[in-house]
Order: C-alpha cells, then structure tokens, then sequence
C-alpha cells in the first residue's frame, strides 16, 4: 500500500518552520550562494541564440505586484458569475493607473476565460514589460513558507495552476516570469522553494531548455526538474512508457499534414484512429476517424500543420460506459481527483453526465473513498513506473481501465487543474478529497524546504 505522507495538523512537519524561516528569509544577495545571482543569470545570456533573443536590462521594479489571482477569478466564471463586473473594475484602475500591470494580469485572465485571447495576449505582454514579479492580494501576512512559481507568458493553461493548490494555506505565493524578450532580473526575489510552473508546449521547449542549466545553480530547493517537464508530450509520453508492465499507451505520434494526406492516398490501415491538433487539450480538434473520407473531411476543418495520431482503443466497461480518471501524484504518492463517466468515448469531466447523474457521482465517490485499496492497489505497479521513468515531483495522469485490466494512459502532464469548485450540495465528498490532495501538496514543499535547511546546517 502507498503510505501517506500527510497529517491533519500542516504545521506538523519534519522540522520546525519557524527556525527555518528565521535562517532563509535574507536577500539573496546576501546569502553568498556557491555562485553569484548574476552568475546565475548570466548562464541565460552567455550562449547564442539566447543572447540575441532575449534583452538583459534590470526588471524595472522588484516590488510585488498584487494579483486577484487566476484561482478566484476562475471561481467566478466555473460557478456561472458574470465577469464584467470586474471587467469594468479592472478597466478603471488601468484608466486611473497606466502602470497598474496587477490589474492588466488579471484582465487578461478574465479575457481568456471569454475567449479573448489575442487581446488577452497583448495586454499580458504589456504587462510584463512592466512587471514580471506578482504576488496574490490574499497573500498572509506572515507566512510560514514563500512559495516563487516560475512562469512563462502565455495562456492560462501554459504554466500550472498552482494558486488551487495552496489556495487559504498559511503559504504565500508569488509569481517570477521569464522568458523571450523579458529583462533579466538582477535579483532571484526571496522564497524558501521554487515550482518550476511552465508546462510543456512547443512553445515553451526554448524557455524549458534555458531553464535546465538555471535550476542547475537554483540556490534554493524547487519542484519539478524542466528537463522531465519538457517530455510530457503525447508522443514522448508513449515512447517512455512503451516497455512499462501493466500499462497500455495512446502510442501517440506526430505527424505532418502531408503524412497525415498520405494516409488517404495508401490507404492506410491504422483505422480506427484518433487525431488532434498539437498543442491542442481538453479535446479541442479531437476527432475519432474511421475511414480515409473522414481524414480528408478532418484535414479541411483544421488548418494546423501538425497532429498527434493514435490507434482508437476501446476502453468501454462492461456496462458500455467509458470511465476516465485523473490522478495526481505527488512526491511519488497517487491520489484520486475525478472520475468521469459517459456514454461518448471522448470523455471530459465538464461534458460527461456527472451533474445531471446521481449515479455516476456514486460512483465518482465510491471511486475516491476506496482509491487507496481499489484503484491504487490494482495499478500499484503501473503507477510506480510512471513515476520511476518521468521522474517529476508533481504531475497529473488522465488515464482508464483497459478491458483486460490494464492502465490505459492518455496523457501527462503538469499543468492540470486541480480544485475544489465543484458545488459542494451535489459532490460533497469532493471538497474532504481536495483537502487531502492540497495538503499533500503542501507538505511536500514543507519537506522540500526543510531538506535544504538541514544540508546548510550540515
């Protein structure tokens, strides 16, 4: 059985926080790290094409910029509030205050989550060029640890929503963003550990890429190593896992337009398939095809020059229902999120029949309260490879039963949302799980922290 590392009580941990954060909390400057801050940052500018590519003025201003946040805005929208009301709030303040990158942030969430994206990005860019270090208003005041996310620019789902995670803790969260055409800070702003919070995307592959060779020389402890982030790809994921007992791939690839055309022309018998748009999630350009007619219909409804392929895999229980689960595993320990049932293969928890089904959110509960016996234990092998071959601290598996009992993976990934906003009157074991989830969370940067503490003392 997976032992759990979490107690009820957060602030019991393996040492006492208190002596830590008298010992950690001093500029970084000052603590004489084994190399210098700018030693540091100079690793991010010394190697073409970094040095072309990204400018090496100071940030203009290290003072924290207080952020409504992505968690609370979310929250507005996930339980149907209408956004203009802080649309026109935030509007305002950029009106009175030209400067107020805070409130641009956040407006570019709220632009985001109304589909605005192109102006989203702009506003964001503008932004940054102002501002790359942000805090949250809801912030304590004395907090028992600092938390820094390193982000990159882009949209809500580029980086990890990490606010949900330690969201009403006793953790203060701020936010360092780095990345193609930002300034180079001259100081690494004061935290006892660092998540690294950019998620895998072509995108993001130059900024992973950089940040391998900074968190070599990170002088504090940090989550997730941005060498095993940058292969969560679907098809890096398939390869990695390929040989791995007990589990079963999407044995995704990538492919070109021009493969996937080819595919009409030999008549290909790889049907039937599934594709999707890369850099594409939560199904958007996810399409099953049974036939060549179907892949030249599918090709001339996307214009993207690249897919991700895969062979369907039927993984229907034996009531013809398809069940999708996702997991998150944290310092190696799996636990439940949701489950997901419907009638339709492609399944996604906000277009299955959980709300409308008293049923089916049962059977989510009884999913969850036996996880650690039933569904864990089943799979205990499975999930402790994946966990041995991706080697990340936190990360998420979207995954199902094969019919043979196998683990069915469909993806990885870093940057999944896990929350507690679903209404507690009709998913009331959600909220004690979530608690669970968040606390583990939070013990693990607790460890983190001490861990450190304990080697500059030895």
């Amino acid at each position: 059985r997976y032992r759990r590392t979490v107690v009820d009580n957060r602030r019991r941990t393996i040492c006492d926080p208190g002596s830590y954060l008298q010992s950690s909390h001093v500029a970084i400057g000052n603590r004489q790290p084994t190399r210098s801050v700018f030693a540091l940052w100079s690793i991010f500018f010394t190697r073409k094409p970094i040095l072309s590519m990204i400018t090496t003025t100071k940030l203009q201003s290290r003072k924290t910029q207080g952020l409504i946040g992505l968690a609370k805005i979310m929250r507005l929208a996930f339980n149907g509030v209408d956004l203009s009301n802080i649309t026109s709030q935030l509007k305002k303040r950029i009106e009175v205050n030209s400067h107020d990158s805070a409130a641009m942030m956040d407006l570019s969430i709220v632009l985001q989550l109304s589909a605005r994206q192109e102006l989203a990005s702009e506003l964001q860019s503008e932004a940054l060029k102002q501002h790359q270090f942000y805090g949250l208003e809801t912030n304590p005041d004395n907090p028992a640890l600092k938390l820094l996310a390193i982000m990159g620019p882009g949209e809500v789902m580029a980086n990890t929503p990490i606010e949900f995670l330690v969201q009403d803790s006793d953790i203060a969260l701020s936010f360092l963003y780095l990345g193609e055409g930002l300034p180079v800070p001259s100081q690494i702003p004061d935290h006892d550990v660092a998540f690294v919070a950019v998620c895998e995307s072509d995108r993001s592959q130059f900024l992973l890429t950089q940040l391998i060779e900074i968190m070599r020389h990170w002088p504090m402890p940090f989550i997730n190593m941005p060498s095993h982030i940058a292969q969560l790809s679907r098809d890096k994921v398939s390869e990695k896992l390929a040989s791995a007992s007990g589990i079963v791939t999407s044995q995704a690839r990538r492919v070109s337009r021009l493969e996937t055309i080819n595919l009409i022309n030999t008549g290909s018998d790889c049907f039937p398939m599934i594709a999707r748009p890369v850099n594409s999630h939560a199904g958007h350009g996810l399409a099953k095809l049974d036939d060549s007619v179907q892949v030249s219909e599918y090709l001339n409804s996307h214009d993207s020059d690249e897919f991700f392929i895969a062979p369907f895999i039927d993984y229907r229980s034996d009531d013809d229902l398809y069940r999708k689960y996702r997991v998150a595993v944290i310092d190696g320990v799996p636990f439940a999120v949701h489950m997901a049932i419907s009638q339709h293969w492609m399944v996604h928890y906000l277009n299955a029949d959980m709300l409308q089904s008293q049923k089916n959110r049962d059977s989510e509960a009884k999913f969850i309260s036996d996880f650690d016996t039933d569904f864990a234990a089943k799979h205990r092998v499975a999930l402790q490879e994946i966990d041995r071959r991706m080697g990340l601290d936190y990360y998420s598996i979207d995954c199902a039963n094969t019919p043979d009992g196998k683990l069915l993976v469909f993806e990885l990934d870093s940057g999944a949302v896990v929350h507690s906003m679903d209404p507690a009157e009709l998913f009331p074991y959600k909220a004690p799980q979530m608690k669970l989830v968040f606390e583990a969370f939070q013990q693990m940067l607790r460890r983190k922290a001490c861990s450190a503490q304990k080697q500059r003392v030895a």
